[in-house]
Protein backbone atom coordinates (compact mmCIF):
# COMPACT_ATOMS: atom_id res chain seq x y z
CA UNK A 1 0.00 0.00 0.00
CA UNK A 2 1.20 3.37 -1.12
CA UNK A 3 0.55 6.98 -1.08
CA UNK A 4 3.02 8.00 -3.62
CA UNK A 5 0.75 11.48 -4.41
CA UNK A 6 1.25 12.62 -0.83
CA UNK A 7 3.99 14.98 -1.77
CA UNK A 8 2.52 17.02 -3.90
CA UNK A 9 -0.75 17.49 -2.35
CA UNK A 10 -0.26 21.20 -1.49
CA UNK A 11 0.73 21.23 -4.84
CA UNK A 12 -2.28 19.84 -6.25
CA UNK A 13 -4.31 22.50 -3.38
CA UNK A 14 -2.35 25.56 -4.58
CA UNK A 15 -2.86 24.69 -8.30
CA UNK A 16 -6.64 24.57 -8.04
CA UNK A 17 -7.07 27.65 -5.85
CA UNK A 18 -5.20 29.85 -8.16
CA UNK A 19 -7.43 28.45 -11.36
CA UNK A 20 -10.64 28.85 -8.81
CA UNK A 21 -9.67 32.40 -7.26
CA UNK A 22 -12.89 32.18 -4.97
CA UNK A 23 -14.48 34.63 -2.90
CA UNK A 24 -13.47 33.76 0.87
CA UNK A 25 -14.80 35.11 4.28
CA UNK A 26 -12.26 34.40 6.81
CA UNK A 27 -14.01 35.42 10.43
CA UNK A 28 -10.98 37.96 12.50
CA UNK A 29 -11.98 38.57 16.09
CA UNK A 30 -9.34 40.83 17.85
CA UNK A 31 -7.52 41.48 14.72
CA UNK A 32 -3.67 41.77 14.99
CA UNK A 33 -1.40 42.61 12.14
CA UNK A 34 -0.61 39.03 11.49
CA UNK A 35 -3.52 37.84 10.69
CA UNK A 36 -4.16 40.19 8.50
CA UNK A 37 -0.87 40.23 6.19
CA UNK A 38 -1.85 36.37 6.11
CA UNK A 39 -5.03 37.20 4.65
CA UNK A 40 -3.64 39.46 2.71
CA UNK A 41 -0.87 37.29 1.45
CA UNK A 42 -3.05 34.79 0.01
CA UNK A 43 -5.36 37.43 -1.75
CA UNK A 44 -2.08 38.74 -2.92
CA UNK A 45 -0.72 35.64 -4.09
CA UNK A 46 -3.85 35.07 -6.37
CA UNK A 47 -5.61 32.34 -4.24
CA UNK A 48 -8.87 34.05 -3.32
CA UNK A 49 -10.67 37.47 -2.96
CA UNK A 50 -9.98 38.02 1.02
CA UNK A 51 -13.15 39.29 2.92
CA UNK A 52 -12.35 40.19 6.45
CA UNK A 53 -15.49 39.44 8.74
CA UNK A 54 -15.36 41.86 11.74
CA UNK A 55 -15.52 44.86 13.33
CA UNK A 56 -14.35 47.23 11.05
CA UNK A 57 -13.20 49.78 13.22
CA UNK A 58 -10.69 47.28 15.01
CA UNK A 59 -9.79 46.27 11.73
CA UNK A 60 -9.16 49.56 10.34
CA UNK A 61 -7.17 50.70 13.54
CA UNK A 62 -4.31 48.59 12.33
CA UNK A 63 -4.83 49.17 8.24
CA UNK A 64 -5.59 47.09 5.20
CA UNK A 65 -6.62 47.58 1.96
CA UNK A 66 -9.34 44.41 2.07
CA UNK A 67 -12.86 44.40 1.90
CA UNK A 68 -14.20 44.44 5.21
CA UNK A 69 -18.33 43.16 6.19
CA UNK A 70 -18.75 45.20 9.59
CA UNK A 71 -19.87 43.00 12.64
CA UNK A 72 -19.95 42.39 16.21
CA UNK A 73 -20.66 39.12 15.67
CA UNK A 74 -18.17 37.34 12.99
CA UNK A 75 -19.47 33.74 13.86
CA UNK A 76 -23.22 33.67 12.63
CA UNK A 77 -21.84 36.62 9.68
CA UNK A 78 -19.05 34.40 8.50
CA UNK A 79 -21.89 31.54 8.33
CA UNK A 80 -24.76 33.93 6.62
CA UNK A 81 -22.56 34.93 3.76
CA UNK A 82 -21.54 31.37 3.08
CA UNK A 83 -25.84 30.55 3.50
CA UNK A 84 -26.40 33.12 1.16
CA UNK A 85 -24.05 32.42 -1.27
CA UNK A 86 -22.54 36.08 -0.92
CA UNK A 87 -19.03 34.43 -0.63
CA UNK A 88 -18.17 31.04 -2.41
CA UNK A 89 -16.63 30.22 0.48
CA UNK A 90 -15.46 30.91 4.67
CA UNK A 91 -13.18 30.10 7.06
CA UNK A 92 -13.42 30.37 10.84
CA UNK A 93 -9.86 32.34 11.28
CA UNK A 94 -10.43 33.78 14.79
CA UNK A 95 -13.91 33.69 15.40
CA UNK A 96 -15.01 31.48 18.28
CA UNK A 97 -15.30 27.99 17.14
CA UNK A 98 -18.62 27.28 19.58
CA UNK A 99 -20.67 30.22 18.43
CA UNK A 100 -19.44 29.46 14.71
CA UNK A 101 -20.26 26.05 14.41
CA UNK A 102 -23.09 25.76 16.24
CA UNK A 103 -24.24 28.28 13.87
CA UNK A 104 -23.31 27.14 10.71
CA UNK A 105 -25.09 23.92 11.47
CA UNK A 106 -28.53 26.01 11.92
CA UNK A 107 -28.36 27.86 8.92
CA UNK A 108 -27.19 24.77 6.57
CA UNK A 109 -29.84 22.70 8.28
CA UNK A 110 -27.01 19.99 9.39
CA UNK A 111 -27.65 18.23 12.40
CA UNK A 112 -23.76 17.02 12.81
CA UNK A 113 -20.35 17.91 11.39
CA UNK A 114 -17.79 16.12 10.15
CA UNK A 115 -14.59 17.75 9.97
CA UNK A 116 -10.88 16.62 7.95
CA UNK A 117 -8.13 18.06 9.56
CA UNK A 118 -5.16 18.56 6.71
CA UNK A 119 -1.90 18.20 8.71
CA UNK A 120 1.86 18.70 7.99
CA UNK A 121 4.34 16.84 10.05
CA UNK A 122 7.29 18.26 11.05
CA UNK A 123 9.34 17.69 7.93
CA UNK A 124 6.64 19.51 5.94
CA UNK A 125 4.86 16.14 4.39
CA UNK A 126 0.90 16.62 4.18
CA UNK A 127 -1.96 14.51 5.42
CA UNK A 128 -5.10 14.21 6.56
CA UNK A 129 -6.71 13.16 10.24
CA UNK A 130 -10.13 12.86 11.54
CA UNK A 131 -11.97 12.73 13.66
CA UNK A 132 -10.40 15.60 15.86
CA UNK A 133 -13.07 17.35 17.62
CA UNK A 134 -13.52 16.07 21.19
CA UNK A 135 -17.12 14.81 20.55
CA UNK A 136 -16.62 13.11 17.19
CA UNK A 137 -15.83 9.63 16.22
CA UNK A 138 -16.65 8.48 19.53
CA UNK A 139 -18.54 5.09 17.84
CA UNK A 140 -18.14 2.74 14.45
CA UNK A 141 -20.61 3.84 12.72
CA UNK A 142 -19.32 7.02 13.19
CA UNK A 143 -15.98 6.15 11.82
CA UNK A 144 -17.12 4.75 9.11
CA UNK A 145 -19.13 7.92 8.17
CA UNK A 146 -15.81 9.89 8.55
CA UNK A 147 -14.16 7.30 6.04
CA UNK A 148 -16.94 7.70 3.37
CA UNK A 149 -17.28 11.56 3.30
CA UNK A 150 -13.14 11.97 3.78
CA UNK A 151 -12.33 9.59 1.17
CA UNK A 152 -14.35 11.26 -1.21
CA UNK A 153 -13.66 14.94 -0.35
CA UNK A 154 -9.90 13.90 -0.93
CA UNK A 155 -10.75 13.04 -4.37
CA UNK A 156 -12.07 15.82 -5.26
CA UNK A 157 -7.82 16.82 -5.56
CA UNK A 158 -7.66 14.53 -7.76
CA UNK A 159 -5.51 11.68 -5.31
CA UNK A 160 -6.31 8.44 -4.25
CA UNK A 161 -7.00 7.89 -0.41
CA UNK A 162 -5.07 5.78 1.41
CA UNK A 163 -6.40 5.34 5.27
CA UNK A 164 -4.35 3.99 7.95
CA UNK A 165 -6.63 3.07 11.25
CA UNK A 166 -5.24 3.58 14.48
CA UNK A 167 -6.27 1.96 17.97
CA UNK A 168 -5.06 2.01 21.71
CA UNK A 169 -2.50 -0.70 21.37
CA UNK A 170 -0.81 -3.78 19.74
CA UNK A 171 -2.78 -7.05 18.85
CA UNK A 172 0.01 -8.12 21.24
CA UNK A 173 -1.48 -5.77 23.58
CA UNK A 174 -4.96 -7.78 23.84
CA UNK A 175 -5.92 -8.36 27.94
CA UNK A 176 -3.82 -5.78 29.07
CA UNK A 177 -6.46 -3.57 29.33
CA UNK A 178 -10.21 -3.30 28.61
CA UNK A 179 -10.40 -0.15 26.87
CA UNK A 180 -7.43 -0.73 24.48
CA UNK A 181 -8.90 -3.77 24.06
CA UNK A 182 -11.99 -2.18 22.76
CA UNK A 183 -10.07 0.41 20.63
CA UNK A 184 -7.92 -2.73 18.91
CA UNK A 185 -11.82 -4.76 18.10
CA UNK A 186 -13.33 -1.14 17.06
CA UNK A 187 -10.10 -0.80 14.94
CA UNK A 188 -10.42 -4.64 13.37
CA UNK A 189 -14.28 -3.75 12.74
CA UNK A 190 -13.80 -0.18 11.02
CA UNK A 191 -11.10 -1.54 8.53
CA UNK A 192 -13.19 -4.60 7.31
CA UNK A 193 -15.96 -2.29 6.75
CA UNK A 194 -14.02 0.23 5.05
CA UNK A 195 -12.26 -2.65 2.35
CA UNK A 196 -16.04 -3.67 2.13
CA UNK A 197 -16.70 0.12 0.61
CA UNK A 198 -14.10 -0.35 -1.74
CA UNK A 199 -11.72 2.01 0.18
CA UNK A 200 -7.86 1.22 0.48
CA UNK A 201 -6.93 0.88 4.09
CA UNK A 202 -4.56 -0.67 5.93
CA UNK A 203 -5.07 -1.46 10.26
CA UNK A 204 -1.70 0.09 11.71
CA UNK A 205 -2.87 -0.62 15.59
CA UNK A 206 -0.97 1.71 17.28
CA UNK A 207 2.06 2.52 15.38
CA UNK A 208 1.46 5.88 13.72
CA UNK A 209 5.00 6.30 12.97
CA UNK A 210 4.03 3.35 10.50
CA UNK A 211 0.46 4.99 9.21
CA UNK A 212 2.48 8.13 8.24
CA UNK A 213 4.63 6.22 5.83
CA UNK A 214 2.21 4.98 3.64
CA UNK A 215 -1.86 6.54 4.18
CA UNK A 216 -2.78 10.02 3.07
CA UNK A 217 -5.58 9.66 5.38
CA UNK A 218 -5.29 8.98 9.41
CA UNK A 219 -8.12 7.46 11.17
CA UNK A 220 -7.41 7.71 14.97
CA UNK A 221 -9.77 6.28 18.04
CA UNK A 222 -11.80 9.05 18.70
CA UNK A 223 -11.88 12.66 18.41
CA UNK A 224 -9.70 13.11 21.65
CA UNK A 225 -6.98 11.09 20.71
CA UNK A 226 -7.00 13.26 17.65
CA UNK A 227 -7.56 16.22 18.58
CA UNK A 228 -4.35 15.14 20.90
CA UNK A 229 -2.59 14.23 17.84
CA UNK A 230 -3.17 17.31 16.18
CA UNK A 231 -2.35 19.44 19.09
CA UNK A 232 0.70 17.68 20.50
CA UNK A 233 2.33 17.97 15.86
CA UNK A 234 1.26 21.47 15.93
CA UNK A 235 2.01 23.24 18.73
CA UNK A 236 4.73 20.71 20.06
CA UNK A 237 6.09 19.12 17.46
CA UNK A 238 7.45 21.55 15.08
CA UNK A 239 3.89 20.50 12.40
CA UNK A 240 1.34 22.64 10.80
CA UNK A 241 -2.28 22.86 10.75
CA UNK A 242 -3.45 24.20 7.35
CA UNK A 243 -7.38 23.45 8.24
CA UNK A 244 -10.03 21.32 8.69
CA UNK A 245 -12.90 21.27 6.10
CA UNK A 246 -16.18 20.61 7.61
CA UNK A 247 -17.18 17.60 4.93
CA UNK A 248 -20.67 18.67 3.03
CA UNK A 249 -21.32 18.57 -0.65
CA UNK A 250 -22.71 21.99 -1.26
CA UNK A 251 -21.04 24.33 0.88
CA UNK A 252 -16.90 25.27 1.73
CA UNK A 253 -16.41 26.10 5.22
CA UNK A 254 -13.04 25.58 7.19
CA UNK A 255 -12.81 25.05 10.61
CA UNK A 256 -9.24 26.47 11.97
CA UNK A 257 -7.31 27.07 15.28
CA UNK A 258 -7.20 30.40 16.74
CA UNK A 259 -3.89 30.08 17.83
CA UNK A 260 -0.73 30.91 15.39
CA UNK A 261 -2.81 33.69 13.18
CA UNK A 262 -1.77 32.59 9.88
CA UNK A 263 -4.41 31.80 7.62
CA UNK A 264 -2.96 31.92 4.24
CA UNK A 265 -2.74 28.28 3.73
CA UNK A 266 -6.24 27.71 5.20
CA UNK A 267 -7.51 30.31 2.69
CA UNK A 268 -5.64 28.66 -0.24
CA UNK A 269 -7.33 25.35 0.98
CA UNK A 270 -10.93 26.81 0.67
CA UNK A 271 -10.80 28.51 -2.61
CA UNK A 272 -9.20 24.97 -3.73
CA UNK A 273 -12.12 23.48 -2.49
CA UNK A 274 -14.57 25.76 -4.14
CA UNK A 275 -16.32 24.36 -7.25
CA UNK A 276 -15.75 26.22 -10.87
CA UNK A 277 -19.58 26.07 -11.17
CA UNK A 278 -20.43 27.65 -7.99
CA UNK A 279 -17.75 30.45 -8.67
CA UNK A 280 -18.99 30.91 -12.13
CA UNK A 281 -23.15 30.69 -10.68
CA UNK A 282 -22.13 33.28 -8.37
CA UNK A 283 -20.83 35.76 -11.03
Amino acid sequence: MSSKNKENLLDIIEKRALINKAKVAIGIRDPTAKILMSAKAAQDAGFAKVVLVGNKQEIEAIGTDLEIVDTGEPEKTICDLLASRDVDAAIRGTARASGALSHLKEVLGMKKLHRLALLLDNDGNPFFIAPVGIDEGSNNEDKIEFLKLGTEHIRRFGIEPVVGILSGGRIGDLGRDEWVDHTIYNARFVTTRAKGLGITVKNYNILIEDAIKEANFILAPDGISGNLIFRTLVFLGGGDGIGAPVLMDDYVFVDTSRVGGHYTKAIMLASALVSINDIKNRQ
